[in-house]
């Protein structure tokens, strides 16, 4: 897969990369383009090869198969055994540990990359010191690093890995480690972070809620493979695979059958023809998948409702989880979110209106 459209050399371009191990392929044929000031994150489950994908573009792990271009320079090649070295790939690298040094404070921290590039020392001063403000760190900057909160070890984290301007900073799973509320707030810091620096970003998580919050584009990894690349909104309502849909987000499964241009649902029917979609030939069995906001549960029937009962209320804080047994063959049930200010008991005779625009049909 890849993507074409900017006629700037990109600033990352992965072709064709591969990883066996023990003979089996983690990563297989993956191609893709990472434009500069772009965030793209390759997301998946745990051992769908996204990190070791980042390892092979970081210089930490040798390709087996495909190469790797940063700023149009060849920095990987398996067939032309090429492999450049971490540290002549100008990359930043942001890991799940932080991988700080506790016996330094936080200023020799996000200093050590200059230090290593025996860069001046007024010019280290100075560009720690714009660092530190720029992560909020203000005061703090003599501080031992063990001394600090995790959000504080992960901001410092960012600053080392900013502090020498990278052409492209990879972050593997930078916020796991962060309890949800703070997890959420580094989320929007690091967004407005990389905004303002117009830093080019290669991200990779297991967490939805990041991937869209965080990114211009996602790649969804899975089985060491591409199975779809685009940007949020398109990943989670246009999915283009039965993967992709269920790991990107809640979907709601019905199983139907198609009568003409509407399919049958429990004792209900849904009108399918308006959008224009090819449907399978009648009597034929399908599998509808929708997302729980195309899915409202109201008192009343009509047209593209679906009839049932509530068979269990679950309360969440922000809304209910009602569990719905729709009539006619089969007993499906359902999970529907509902608005706790109308409040639902089991066994309250319901109807499920379907907005068929969120519909998607598999065989």
């Amino acid at each position: 897969m890849g993507l074409s459209g900017n006629s700037e050399e990109p600033a990352l371009r992965v072709r064709g990369l591969g990883k066996l191990y023990g003979g089996v392929p983690v990563v297989d044929d993956l191609s893709f383009d990472l434009h500069a000031g772009e965030v793209l994150t390759l997301l998946g489950p745990s051992g769908c090869g996204k990190s070791t994908t980042l390892r092979m573009i970081a210089g930490l792990e040798q390709p087996d198969a495909g190469e790797v271009w940063v700023r149009g320079r060849l920095v990987a090649s398996a067939a032309a055994r090429i492999m450049v070295p971490p540290e002549g790939r100008n990359l930043g690298l942001v890991f799940q540990s932080y991988a700080i040094w506790p016996h330094m404070t936080v200023a020799e921290n996000i200093a050590y990359p200059l230090r290593v590039r025996r860069m001046a020392r007024a010019e280290i001063e100075t560009r720690v010191a714009d660092m530190v403000r720029l992560v909020r760190l203000d005061g703090l900057g003599q501080r031992m690093s063990s001394e600090l909160s995790g959000g504080q070890q992960q901001r410092v984290a960012l600053a080392r890995a900013l502090v020498y301007e990278p052409d492209l900073l990879l972050l593997d799973e930078p916020l796991s480690n962060l309890d949800a509320i703070l997890r959420q707030e580094m989320r929007a810091q690091l967004r407005a972070l990389q905004q303002r620096l117009a830093t080019t970003f290669l991200y990779v998580t297991h967490d939805q809620e990041e991937a869209m919050s965080l990114s211009n584009r996602i790649i969804v990894m899975n089985h060491g493979r591409a199975e779809q690349m685009g940007a949020p909104d398109t990943i989670y309502e246009k999915p283009a695979t039965r993967f992709v849909q269920d790991f990107v987000g809640r979907t709601i499964r019905l199983a139907g059958t198609v009568a003409g241009t509407r399919i049958r649902v429990g004792g209900g029917e849904i009108e399918m023809g308006r959008g224009g979609a090819a449907l399978p030939a009648d009597g034929q069995p399908v599998e509808l998948s929708l997302r729980p906001e195309d899915v409202e549960i109201g008192g009343e029937g009509g047209a593209d409702a679906v009839a049932g009962h509530v068979v269990a209320v679950t309360y969440y804080g922000d809304r209910l989880e009602c569990a719905i047994r729709l009539d006619g063959p089969g007993e499906q049930v359902v999970l529907v979110n509902a608005d706790k200010r109308r409040p639902l008991r089991d066994g309250d005779r319901v109807f499920l209106a379907i907005d068929p625009a969120g519909v998607t049909i598999w065989p």
